[in-house]
């Protein structure tokens, strides 16, 4: 079963550098230089020798009583206080981290100095640092533990920290010495990356709006204030439909895996209902192995229209109307600043660099994965109508189908996989392929240092070559009511020479069902697919070794590769023979049962790549639209026929529901990132076929030094092309995944 695109949801900010560096080199809003006027007169600047201190805050300030604005402290050189947070301590640790911050930013501007590489470039490095530490916290509280408390202050501080933003980012002074930095850097002595970090900080602010007049500045800053207020009502309308469930009964769940029932009782039981119910709740992770496997038709179509219609649903939790206010601000902000459209200015600071590029790839291989689908369902409908004549293939019957087929097709069913993949052995294969080929070890720690639930488990991450400290690693594996769904990584602090931060804090997040107490964690090979994908974000940050923060932080279309790349190892047999051991017997996986799943590995792409594929041609369909004027479901109704999507499939993550696109910026006209990325996985992946052993050293020290540890210090293509020695061939992707290669 080959590995497949895992975006579930949107991977947190992979870069753990502060609120200031993320907002000022991610591509969330990367505008084009072309689409701006210069600007005025610039300021002197003095060559890199000359490099007076940056003059001091006059007037010292005292730190509130707050352990939100505290340094953090204890082992592994501080770990925040996860224990000690609360709503009501983050008005005032929010407020003020963006006063301290506009502090330290003003001191930088208002400075009396010739602007210089160290009193400008590498002055906003290390400004605020503290606002960082809060917000991390804060995005762990909105993300994880979401109750009203919170959904109230991420609606009520998502504007005011995008107006914080908008005030550096739109200040002519300090654009000034930018500029005066930027214009000088051939002859101040600079190294190539201290020049590649001012060329990329002059033409972040220019992309942000540096050049439009005070009144395009002040309407920019209302269009990114009223899309922050959007965004948070998103998140909130979504989660909230996530939330809900569907009662069954015992007879309505016949088929469904003991595991997952014991599972929905014990979320019934969560819920207060009545003794021998079963709830399933409205999440990814609840829904699939319902859809897989309830023989009840009526309850796999029940469950299916309401996960699929999610915001979608004409009640208070409706996001259309959210939606088409989003897209056409997103629209109104393009046109301020001189694109054509949001897809345009978006794509501009990616690897792709144009809307007609991404949709180049994804087209390129849209009518194969089609072609692929026709065929599955013909062999589904096949299988039906053999005990029912007259079915025909519905959306909610894919999954229970296909089951079937492969079944039928290579006597392997996901139900005799899972036995082998308990979670704790596969959270132990994930660490020891990363021992392997990088050399870092994980020892769990839980307990030792504060945790956000109950569930959380931590581990030290150490170099096994010479036992010094890497990072602490957070899992929050299971799903809970307040949790958005999907999975994602993030980092709390990111290694970089500059700040002198050495030690990674970073952590995975997935939503596998909780069981019953006492029971086992099974997991599906997609779910640990999906673990193995996510532990790839946390090799990459932890590997990461950057002198300056902003590198910290890759292009959008690069972030999903490392994490993708790392799927490949779950199925090898190494992996296999080490770690798939029945929950029950402790026997390893027969060499049968893997020879079935490497002959099954191609089986259902068709399925797997259009449900991903349609959510990212329409989303890039969708911001391509230069009027912005846009009603969601028809619109995608629209998109979907003019491509020819196959009616037996829904989108990934239909519009309404779809939080990578309307939750922030991040991925938005960027979800064809993860196909990108894939064709970068799928040629990585055969050098080390090439080298004859997945865990070939030689292959595995290259990947390392060019491009995992290298965060965004070169550009990304040629750092691929200094390991691959070309760029990556989408054949590779192709035969991967089973379609024809012309």
């Amino acid at each position: 079963m080959v590995a497949a695109i895992r975006p579930g949801a949107r991977s947190g900010p992979l870069n753990g550098v502060s609120n200031l560096k993320a907002f000022l080199f991610a591509s969330a809003a990367a505008m084009s230089l072309a689409a701006c006027t210069s600007a005025t007169d610039t300021a002197p600047v003095q060559s890199a020798a000359a490099e007076p201190a940056v003059a001091p805050v006059e007037a010292p300030v005292t730190v509130p009583d707050n352990i939100l604005l505290a340094n953090w402290t204890g082992a592994y050189d501080g770990v925040p206080p996860w224990d000690q947070v609360k709503p009501e301590l983050f008005p005032e640790a929010i407020q003020f981290g963006i006063d301290e911050q506009r502090r330290e930013v003003r001191a930088i501007a208002d400075s009396a100095e010739a602007p210089t590489f160290a009193n400008t470039v590498e002055a906003l490095e290390k400004a605020g640092q503290r606002l960082d530490r809060v917000l991390s916290m804060f995005g762990v509280m909105t993300s994880n533990m979401a109750t009203p408390a919170y959904q109230a202050l991420d609606k009520e501080w998502s504007p005011k920290l995008s107006a914080a933003s908008d005030e550096i980012t739109l200040d002519p002074k300090l654009f000034q010495r930018i500029k005066a930095v930027y214009e000088a850097r051939a002859s101040a002595g600079l190294d190539a990356k201290q020049q590649r970090l001012v060329t990329r900080l002059y033409e972040s602010f220019v992309r942000r709006g540096a050049n439009l007049t005070s009144e395009q500045k002040q309407q920019l800053s209302a269009y990114n204030s009223q899309l922050a207020e959007k965004f948070a009502t998103f998140s909130e309308k979504v989660l909230a439909d996530e939330s809900t469930h569907i009662v069954a009964t015992d007879a309505e769940l016949k088929g469904v895996p003991a595991d997952i029932k014991a599972a929905a009782a014990s979320a019934a039981k969560e819920r207060g209902l009545p003794a021998g119910s079963f709830a399933i709740v409205n999440t990814r992770s609840a829904v699939d192995p319902v859809l897989t496997f309830a023989d009840n038709r009526a309850l796999r179509e029940k469950v299916w229209r309401a996960f699929v219609n999610r915001g979608d649903n004409k009640g208070a939790n409706d996001t259309n109307q959210t939606i088409a206010e989003i897209v056409k601000l997103r629209a109104g902000r393009a046109k301020l600043l001189g694109f054509a459209s949001h897809a345009e200015a978006r794509m501009q600071d990616t690897m792709a660099k144009t809307p007609p590029k991404a949709m180049e790839l994804m087209m390129g291989v849209w009518p194969a994965a089609v072609a692929r689908v026709k065929e599955e369902v013909a062999d589904q409908q096949a299988l039906a109508r053999k005990t029912e004549p007259k079915l025909v293939i519905e959306p909610w019957d894919y999954r229970y189908y296909q089951e079937k087929v492969r079944k039928a097709r290579y006597n392997l069913s996901q139900e005799e996989v899972k036995p082998y993949f308990e979670l704790n052995n596969i959270i132990e294969a994930s660490y020891w392929a990363a021992g392997e080929l990088y050399g870092l070890d994980f020892k769990e720690i839980t307990g030792t240092v504060p945790a956000w639930n109950p569930d959380i488990r931590v581990y030290s991450v150490t170099d096994r070559r010479d036992g010094h400290q890497v990072g602490v690693f957070y899992r929050d594996d299971y799903a809970r009511t307040g949790k958005r769904s999907g999975a994602w990584a993030t980092t709390y602090r990111s290694r970089a020479g500059l700040l002198g931060d050495k030690i990674v804090l970073g952590s995975n997040n997935n939503n596998f069902v909780k069981p019953a107490p006492g029971e086992p964690v099974l997991i599906s090979l997609d779910d640990a697919e999906t673990l193995f994908h996510e532990f790839g974000h946390a090799i990459h940050y932890f590997l990461s070794d950057v002198h300056y923060p902003s590198f910290g932080g890759t292009p959008r279309d690069f972030v999903e590769y490392p994490s993708q790349v790392n799927e490949n190892w779950l199925l090898t047999q190494p992996v296999l023979s080490r770690f798939a051991k029945h929950y029950k017997t402790g026997q390893p996986m027969s060499a049968a049962l893997i020879d079935k799943i490497e002959k099954a590995s191609t089986f259902n792409q068709g399925f797997a790549t259009v449900e991903y594929l349609s959510s990212a041609i329409v989303d890039m369909m969708l911001h391509m639209d230069p009027a912005g004027v846009v009603d969601p479901d028809a619109f995608e109704r629209d998109a979907l026929a003019k491509i020819g999507m196959p009616r037996e499939i829904v989108m990934r993550h239909r519009l309404p529901q779809f939080n990578h696109l309307f939750s922030s910026d991040a991925y938005s006209a960027g979800y064809y990132s993860y196909l990108w990325s894939e064709t970068m996985d799928a040629d990585t992946w055969a050098a080390f076929e090439e080298a004859g052993n997945p865990f070939d050293k030689a292959t595995a020290d290259r990947f390392r030094s060019t491009l995992l540890s290298t965060g965004n210090e070169t550009d990304r293509a040629e750092a691929y092309r200094a390991f691959r020695g070309r760029d990556p061939d989408v054949k590779a992707l192709m035969r991967k995944r089973g379609f024809p290669v012309k």
